[in-house]
């Protein structure tokens, strides 16, 4: 794909493309239908594999120290230990990247030799898809695939209709439409396309899907294209028995190929560190080889020169000081296993194992829509464990995005709430009666209304309710498809659409037929045609759409629906009255959680009409800033329009939606809401979901339309929640800046605040002067709700916390619409709702539920992240402990470079000997059950501070793994130096004491991580039992006769392992290492968890304590029960009247939030007054008080929830 790209280096300004010209189009060099997806061949594989892996700065350092062993003057070791590792790391990487390359090359082999039928010389040729050209004529029959982006010429169907799904595109199984133009569809004879020699110029290859801009010239007129008319190549043709198009794009040039790029690349917060980590560790590499290299020249200036006689310098060793430099290279080489290769290698394991428990949870797969939970990376597991803000839409995210018609406002009056006898709104209940439809024969037996005026308002023929009925008929995309007499089913690109058709069909306006040209309705079982002049696309500026038909009186009328803010901005101001009593009635419907539309119409004048559409044909045959032109055309059209009412769409929410976002905030994770929908609808789903509570202090709604008054409102609103909050313990106001605002202060504040703040002032509040006035007042807030807010606003907001707070954000949505936000943040979450598949496919993570974030996140996401961390603090720890024993052995050795161990056990110890078990804790350890960490959500808090691996935790570990490594060495060799063997010879040989040491390690090792372990499973014991095992063959092994007998040279210590191990001072002075190593990090860590427990060892001391299993507590639902935003949409579960009458309720004020274990019980002694502070475990220690313990806990930073 480079190749070709530098081979076509110029840039395309406009393509001009003419059909059945193939020596015309040829001279444009355009690209061939060609595919390659490969990056190798069997002749390149090995240079650009070894190239891409050595730009890794780990293999380049390895590489450098190879290259240092094969000197003979400076290397001390065997060129075999090193490569024996990078070898594996490479030829590992270079497997899977040859695996992978194959199934590609086999994709695309596939894929070029695919049949496709094209246009040759005046007859249907049978042509491989790589030969296809640009300009030719292809022939596509039904279910088959799409071989390159064509234009749409003629079809089997009436009109040029053919009907495609494009699952390869964007994911969507639902079918769609495209049409060819009328003047193309009748070239459906072989001789008319033989004789078709239009011409297209259009703009030149991008990868935007829904977007095309194009003219077709021929015969002397020009004809706009649209995206509407195209095929893109991965598309399937349905339901369509054959059609024509003409190649525009082919190849690499097409949509679905160049939107195959190369995805930005995120790293996690633990990678970095451990990148910075890395460099640490080389600067301490070298300071140990110069500390070394000192120590040699100033033993041999002094020492060593006495020797000289026996050990003299080789010819080119001049000096002491050279023979220092050579010893540090030669230190570098045997002390580079401080720096682990196999470091990186483990961890992508472990990522993939635990993308792979992620895709296994059944408690994640909805089985309603067989749809499972989808991990499409594998690097950011353990961010998951640290996110602290996230960042969500609404629609099909925290709502269930199946829309019903709810009630509606026309001409001021509203239908829909139903009555007694008392003029009482009634509540409208699975029981209520519903309004009987069988008046039309045409109607949906499954839509339900309950208002029964409306339906007599229709047999009345009020013409306001037929006009409302008649624009939700006509002013749509749907696609009806009847496959029976009367059995209609509607294609409806959005849930919005097809509720509002549905309900025009039931209250007697059926939509029947479409075509290009024309709109068939059956009004009240009247048939009618209506001629479409024009259709003005909904687009995120816009938001609306119109459509202008001619009615069979000959009346032009323009009907338009959209946003109420964009509609009531056109109307003609005669319609002022009926616009503030509509307006009252859709603040009314939002406040009930309301999805609203408002309709308007117009009457055209045939000679302005005339007029208007000579300019929109102009305009539609511009290729530069046609878009534009289009929309300033479509404003000018659509104004002085007459109101006609207004929809109310409900969207209930999905289930669990308020217990997860309970759970998410008592984890201190941030939810913020950012929706398209009106102020009033997004804060009604906020109090539904718990997210404003009727405890809240104060809501603060920004909505102003200048820049002067969004700050005003802003820094007002800042100042009252400072100036409130920074009050002393006698009640007077501190003295101090009230505008400074840190993350400490943050945490002070104990009253909540919400913050609502539409589009238009959320667009001056992100400009560059306001945008940290913005940030500082939403992080004060607990909630903080974004209406109105565009794609691009969305992804703005996210780029803002992220940018300044440096927190680790998520984002997750359902739609198209979200598909800026879920790539810019650190981890984006699909959810596969009734809006297709581009927001999935864009993700990281996806699933099918709202609900199943709480799992993902404080399961799944806090595993991973406890994993990494005990895995990197254990593989630092034993690093430092087995190459420093070197170090320590250069003190006693003259510096010269000698090995403590032999040189196979350096090779075999990190890739065999220890690899295995630390692999098990990090893929299957876990410190609490998945049930205990949903229930104590607090437990999820250390990973947003990062306490469990930083660098404190490393100076830590480190300094441990130097602890170790000193007595690894030092007492073997105190020993050594003071006991003989049972026969009476001394200890005084250095592999003796090699394999001493050694096994020592080996075994301090393994105690240690199985004293790390949290939670034993088998595959632990078969690790560490197992690697023990192998150590111990592997010694006896190399040192017994047999391989001497074969291998003299390479193994020459011939039985030292028997003889060493057969002594029992041997195996005591194993037993006293071993526990004079392991006993100290035992006592801390056991009065640590005794004196300071974490909340982590509190929950598992109830666990372990409590085997009759903890009593469940629900999370508390706040309920709303004064405030007049409270409708009874979302109120369709039992009340608590049973729970009060029965006085349970009475004995404390708040409810806890979460199940609270018991009291540990103590022994009446001296330390029972020091574990007062072990309290009973509750994380309702932020959200709720239920007696002086939990308030205990409550002051505990997560900081001190970890103290180490």
């Amino acid at each position: 794909m480079e190749a070709f790209w530098r081979r076509n280096s110029h840039v395309e300004k406009e393509r001009h493309v003419k059909a059945n010209a193939r020596d015309y189009n040829d001279k444009f060099s355009y690209a061939d239908n060609h595919i390659k997806t490969s990056k190798y061949n069997v002749f390149t594989f090995l240079p650009i594999n070894l190239f891409e892996q050595f730009r890794r700065v780990a293999n380049v350092y390895f590489l450098v120290l190879l290259i240092l062993q094969i000197i003979p003057e400076i290397s001390s070791l065997s060129w075999f230990t090193t490569i024996g590792p990078l070898v594996l790391v490479l030829a590992i990487t270079a497997v899977k990247d040859a695996t992978d390359d194959y199934f590609r090359h086999k994709s695309d082999q596939q894929v070029n030799n695919r049949q496709s039928q094209v246009l040759i010389r005046g007859s249907l040729q049978n042509e491989k898809w790589m030969n296809v050209r640009v300009g030719d004529i292809i022939k596509i029959e039904n279910s088959q695939f799409v071989a390159a982006d064509i234009l749409l010429l003629c079809s089997s169907e009436p009109y040029g209709l053919c009907y495609i799904e494009t699952a390869e595109l964007d994911g969507e199984t639902n079918l769609k439409v495209r049409q060819a133009l009328t003047i193309t569809s009748d070239l459906g004879d072989i001789t008319k396309l033989m004789d078709f020699d239009g011409e297209v110029i259009c703009e030149p290859p991008n990868n935007k899907l829904d977007k095309f801009t194009g003219t077709l010239y021929w015969r002397d007129n020009e004809y706009p294209l649209d995206n509407e008319k195209m095929l893109l190549r991965g598309c399937v043709l349905r339901n369509t028995e054959w059609c024509f198009g003409l190649v525009i794009y082919a190849g690499l040039q097409t949509k679905l190929m160049q939107n195959c790029g190369k995805t930005s690349f995120k790293r996690t917060s633990i990678e970095k560190l451990i990148n910075t980590l890395v460099l640490w560790i080389l600067a301490f590499l070298i300071c140990m080889g110069v500390i070394l290299a000192i120590g040699n020249t100033i033993w041999e200036s002094q020492i060593g020169r006495n020797f000289q006689v026996f050990l003299p310098w080789n010819e080119f060793q001049r000096s002491a000081v050279f023979s220092g430099f050579l010893t540090f290279w030669s230190y570098i080489i045997i002390l580079n296993t401080v720096v682990p290769i196999s470091l990186y290698v483990s961890v992508e394991v472990l990522r993939l194992g635990h993308s792979y428990f992620i895709n296994w949870d059944r408690k994640m797969y909805y089985s309603q829509t067989d749809t499972a939970a989808e991990a499409h990376t594998t690097t950011l597991n353990e961010e998951l464990g640290q996110v602290e803000f996230i960042f969500s839409d609404k629609t099909g995210t925290l709502t269930q995005n199946i829309m019903v018609f709810s009630k509606c406002s026309i001409n001021g009056k509203t239908f829909g709430d139903i009555y007694n006898e008392y003029d009482q709104k009634v509540e409208i209940t699975e029981k209520t009666a519903c309004v009987d439809f069988s008046f039309n024969p045409l109607c949906d037996r499954r839509f339900k209304f309950y208002d029964s005026n409306l339906v007599e308002a229709i047999k009345l023929e009020d013409l306001a309710v037929q006009e409302f009925f008649r624009l939700l008929a006509l002013c749509h995309t749907v696609m009806p498809e009847e496959k029976s007499e009367g059995n209609l089913v509607y294609q409806a690109q959005s849930p919005d659409e097809g509720a509002l058709v549905t309900a025009a069909r039931n209250f007697g306006f059926v939509f029947r037929a479409r075509t290009p040209e024309t709109i068939t309705l059956c009004e009240m079982g009247r048939a009618v045609t209506y001629q479409l002049l024009a259709k003005l696309d909904f687009n995120n500026e816009r938001k609306r759409m119109s459509v202008i038909v001619r009615n069979p009186e000959g009346q032009i009328k323009l009907y338009s629906k959209g946003a109420d803010t964009i509609i009531f901005d056109s109307l003609d101001p005669s319609n002022e009255d009926l616009m503030y009593t509509t307006s009252e009635h859709l603040d009314e419907f939002a406040r009930e959680g309301l999805r609203t539309l408002a309709l308007a119409y117009k009457d055209l004048d045939e000679e302005d009409f005339d007029v208007w559409m000579k300019k929109l044909l102009f305009a539609s045959t511009v290729i530069e800033n046609r878009e534009k032109q289009l929309a300033d055309l479509y404003k000018e059209i659509e104004q002085g329009l007459r109101l006609l009412g207004a929809t109310a769409i409900e969207d209930k929410l999905q289930e669990g939606v308020p217990e997860t976002i309970a759970r998410l905030s008592l984890a201190d994770i941030k939810i913020w809401v950012l929706t398209g929908d009106k102020r009033e609808t997004a804060m009604k789903i906020g109090y539904s979901c718990n997210m404003l509570p009727d405890d809240m202090s104060e809501v603060f709604v920004i909505s102003k339309h200048t820049v002067q008054e969004v700050q005003q409102e802003l820094r007002s609103a800042k100042e009252h929640i400072l100036g409130l909050s920074r009050v002393s313990s006698t009640g007077d106001v501190e003295k101090t800046n009230m505008f400074v605002v840190d993350s400490v202060f943050e945490e002070t504040i104990i009253a909540e605040y919400a913050l609502v703040i539409n589009g238009h002032s959320l667009a001056h509040a992100l400009e560059p002067q306001l945008e940290h006035v913005l940030l500082d007042l939403a992080c004060l807030c607990k909630t903080v709700i974004c209406c109105r807010v565009t794609p691009l606003q969305k992804a703005q907001v996210v780029e803002l916390v992220k940018r300044h707070k440096g927190a680790v954000t998520l984002a997750i949505g359902d739609g198209a619409n979200d598909v800026s936000m879920i790539k810019t943040a650190h981890i984006g979450v699909g959810i596969s709702g009734q809006e297709g598949m581009q927001a999935v496919l864009a993700s990281d993570y996806s699933f099918a539920q709202f609900r199943y974030l709480q799992r993902l996140l404080l399961v799944h996401g806090r595993w991973s992240y406890f994993r990494m961390c005990n895995f990197l603090r254990y593989f630092f720890y034993k690093n430092f402990a087995f190459t420093l024993v070197n170090f320590w052995y250069g003190f006693f050795c003259g510096f010269s470079a000698q090995t403590v161990y032999d040189q196979w056990f350096i090779t075999l110890f990190n890739s065999v000997y220890t690899s295995l078990p630390v692999l098990a804790m990090g893929l299957f350890d876990q410190d609490v059950n998945d049930q205990n960490s949903l229930r104590y959500p607090c437990l999820y808090k250390p990973g947003q501070q990062n306490l469990l691996f930083n660098k404190r935790q490393f100076f830590l570990c480190m300094l441990q793994g130097i602890g170790t490594s000193f007595l690894l060495f030092f007492i073997p060799y105190g020993a050594f130096s003071v006991m003989v063997k049972e026969d009476g010879s001394n200890f005084s040989d250095q592999q003796t004491l090699a394999v001493t040491i050694a096994t020592s390690l080996v075994i301090v090792v393994s105690v240690q991580i199985g004293l790390d372990i949290h939670y034993w499973t088998a595959v632990n014991h078969l690790f560490i039992w197992g690697s023990l095992t192998v150590y111990f063959a592997i010694l006896f092994a190399m040192q017994s006769n047999g391989i001497f007998g074969i291998f003299p040279s390479i193994f020459p210590f011939i039985g030292t392992a028997r003889n060493c191990l057969s002594e029992k001072s041997v195996w005591l002075v194993i037993l006293l290492t071993t526990v004079v190593c392991v006993v100290p990090g035992l006592v801390v860590s056991f009065l640590r968890a005794d004196l300071f427990p974490t909340l982590t060892d509190k929950v598992r001391h109830q666990q372990l304590r409590k085997r009759e299993g903890p009593q469940e507590q629900n999370l508390r639902r706040v309920r709303r029960t004064s405030s007049g935003r409270s409708a009874k949409a979302f109120s369709h579960q039992q009340g608590f009247g049973e729970l009060i009458t029965s006085g349970k309720n009475m004995r404390m004020n708040t409810v806890p939030s979460v199940s609270s274990p018991g009291r540990t019980p103590h022994s009446s002694t001296w330390i029972e007054n020091v574990l007062k502070r072990k309290n009973r475990v509750s994380c309702a220690n932020d959200e709720s008080t239920g007696g002086p313990e939990n308030s205990e806990i409550a002051k505990q930073t997560p900081k001190q929830q970890h103290t180490d």
